[in-house]
């Protein structure tokens, strides 16, 4: 359901449709917001008008594989490589030369290689709850705690089966994995309804856990410099479910201008469970 004030437009990149929200002046600094697994741009509904009424210009696609989006069917088609020519592309059918890019899950991670792939697209960088590239593969080395934390990207591997578990009993285990990983009360009935609706709108959840196939059967060719010279903001929540908060720092290693900021009450999903924080801290950011 789009709310009122806000637009929508089908855009071409990349050889597929991306369905995308827009919102905010027409003139206004570009901010592409990218939800992760298993979000649509609903995701950042919280965030929307206060940037727009900040005066910015805000594009938030449903990523491939996610609700009115084209959702296509080979595991290839999910590789990063083709996930960072998607935002690339939005931003040639925007018109635009560049934009503030904020990414969240795996948003984060599309948003840390399309800024290390092209830094020229990317003004500043906004993460939330995922670390950088180096570090993931680097604590799943040598951190049992996180091995566990991924388990299900294993589980994810297996055919048929996950999609088909997420999905039965109208989305029952998917909407308990939202509730479950997150504060009482940051997924209402309606928001879950929502979600729901966007599910089935792509036809379950194949696409969306092809992402997690094409990470395991593809893996990222490595940058030519993984370090970022645009300024990056950090933003954690510490009782994250899946990813430990330790990397956030870590990944500030790698970034020549980065700050830190820990949600100590938060979970995974700091952007709803601290909305208000979290975007005077993008606000904040973009405006420094």
């Amino acid at each position: 359901m789009i709310a009122a004030g806000l637009e929508e437009r089908s855009i071409q990149t990349n050889g597929i449709r991306l369905h995308v929200v827009q919102a905010g002046p027409m003139d206004g600094p570009l901010v592409v917001l990218l939800h992760g697994f298993p979000e649509f741009w609903y995701g950042w509904r919280k965030q929307i008008e206060p940037l727009a009424k900040a005066g910015y210009r805000l594009a938030i696609p449903d990523q491939r594989g996610y609700n009115l989006s084209e959702v296509p069917k080979d595991v290839s088609a999910y590789r990063m490589e083709e996930l960072v020519r998607d935002v690339v592309g939005l931003l040639d059918a925007l018109g635009r030369a560049d934009c503030y890019l904020v990414g969240h899950d795996w948003g984060a991670s599309v948003a840390w290689a399309t800024a290390m792939a092209h830094p020229e697209l990317v003004k500043k960088l906004a993460i939330l709850n995922v670390p950088h590239p180096a570090v993931m593969l680097e604590y799943l080395r040598r951190h049992p705690s996180q091995m566990v934390k991924s388990w299900y990207i294993g589980f994810f591997q297996i055919p048929g089966l996950a999609e088909w578990l997420a999905s039965r009993n109208d989305y029952t285990q998917a909407a308990r994995a939202l509730v479950g990983s997150s504060r009482p009360g940051t997924f209402t009935d309606e928001d879950l309804a929502e979600y729901k609706r966007a599910w089935n709108n792509s036809g379950g959840f194949a696409g969306m856990i092809n992402w997690y196939r094409a990470l395991a059967r593809y893996r990222p060719a490595a940058p030519m410099d993984p370090c970022l010279r645009m300024p990056v903001r950090i933003l954690w929540g510490v009782h994250d479910a899946f990813l430990n908060h330790k990397m956030a720092h870590a990944s500030a290693g790698f970034c020549d201008q980065a700050e830190v900021t820990l949600f100590e009450d938060a979970t995974h999903w700091v952007q709803h469970e601290e909305a208000q924080a979290v975007n005077s801290a993008l606000l904040a950011f973009f405006s420094e």
